[in-house]
C-alpha cells in the first residue's frame, strides 16, 4: 500500500494546475475577442468616414478640389479619424481614411477608402412599368377586388 499512498501524493496538486491552465486558456480568447471586436469597429469608423468624407467633397467640388478636400478632412477629423488622401479623378472624389485601432505588431491600422461623385444621367426618360415588365403580375390598387 505504501506505494498508492505515494501515486496519490504525487497527484496532488494536478487539478489546480489543470483550472489555472483552463482560465488562462479562457483569458486568452477573451482577449482576442475583444481585441478583433474593438478592430471591427475602427474599420466600420473609417469606412463610413470615408464614405461620408467623399460625399461631402462631392458635395463641395463647385468650390474647387481645395476646399471639397478640406471638408472630407473636416468630416474625418469629426469622426476621429485620419485623412489619408483625398484627390479627384474626373468629377468624383476618392477619399482614404485611416481610423486608430487596437495595435498589433506587424498589422496595419484599420483603413478604407471611398468615390463619390455626381450620378449619371439617364440617356432616356423613365418609362411607366407595364404589366409585362413585372412578369406578367397584375397591378390593382390596394382593396380593389378580384
Amino acid at each position: 500500500m505504501p506505494q498508492a499512498e505515494t501515486r496519490a501524493a504525487s497527484d496532488r496538486g494536478a487539478a489546480t494546475i489543470w483550472t489555472a491552465m483552463a482560465v488562462a486558456a479562457l483569458a486568452a480568447v477573451a482577449t482576442f475577442a475583444l481585441w478583433l471586436g474593438a478592430t471591427v469597429m475602427a474599420r466600420h469608423q473609417a469606412e463610413s468616414a470615408a464614405d461620408l468624407g467623399a460625399l461631402a467633397a462631392a458635395s463641395h467640388a463647385s468650390e474647387g478640389p481645395a476646399r471639397a478636400c478640406e471638408r472630407a478632412r473636416w468630416v474625418a477629423d469629426s469622426m476621429g479619424v485620419r485623412l489619408r488622401t483625398c484627390r479627384w479623378q474626373q468629377l468624383d472624389a476618392l477619399v482614404e481614411v485611416e481610423a486608430p485601432g487596437p495595435a498589433l505588431a506587424g498589422l496595419p491600422s484599420p483603413s478604407a477608402h471611398a468615390r463619390a461623385g455626381p450620378a449619371d444621367e439617364p440617356s432616356h426618360p423613365p418609362t411607366a412599368l407595364s404589366p409585362s415588365g413585372l412578369g406578367g403580375t397584375p397591378i390593382r390598387p390596394l382593396g380593389a377586388g378580384g
